[in-house]
This record gives C-alpha cells, structure tokens and sequence, in this order.
C-alpha cells in the first residue's frame, strides 16, 4: 500500500483495554498499520484525562470510515475521519 492509496483513521476510546483489544482485532483481520496512541484532547491537561486512540491506515474505501464510526460508538468513543500524522 503506497501513501496514495490509503487513508488515515483515528477511532478515540475511553478505555485502554478497549483500544487495545480493537488495535488487536483490526491486525488480525490484515491491516498493516495499526497502532495504540494517548490522545490528549482539546482542553485537557492532566494526563489522567486523555483517552485512548487507535489508529489505522486503510485503503481507501468509504467503508472504513462507516465502520470505524459504528465501532467508535459502540464503545462509548467517537471516530476521527482527519486525523494529523
């Protein structure tokens, strides 16, 4: 997968274990970058307060960020569709 043809996600969870359970099942299915980030929010300045992100490439496709949303939701969480590298 070259730059050109993937695009970037971030799907922002409250709990670690969550993001790290999805970061686990998003490789599992074959997605080759994926990682947990600390994500500190707008506003927050303890580090108590960030959440966690898992972020991923994709190719490009529409359907990543539909399910990407429905997975963020489901956890409480929310989804990024421009995250900044």
């Amino acid at each position: 997968m070259s730059p050109t043809d993937d695009a970037p996600h971030l799907i922002v969870l409250p709990e670690r274990e969550a993001a790290e359970a999805l970061a686990d099942e998003l490789e599992a299915e074959g997605l080759p970058d994926v990682r947990v980030v600390r994500e500190a929010l707008a506003g927050e300045d303890d580090s108590e307060d960030h959440e966690w992100a898992v972020y991923v490439r994709t190719p490009s496709d529409p359907a990543y960020a539909v399910r990407f949303q429905a997975l963020a939701a489901a956890h409480d969480g929310w989804y990024d569709p421009d995250p900044h590298d």
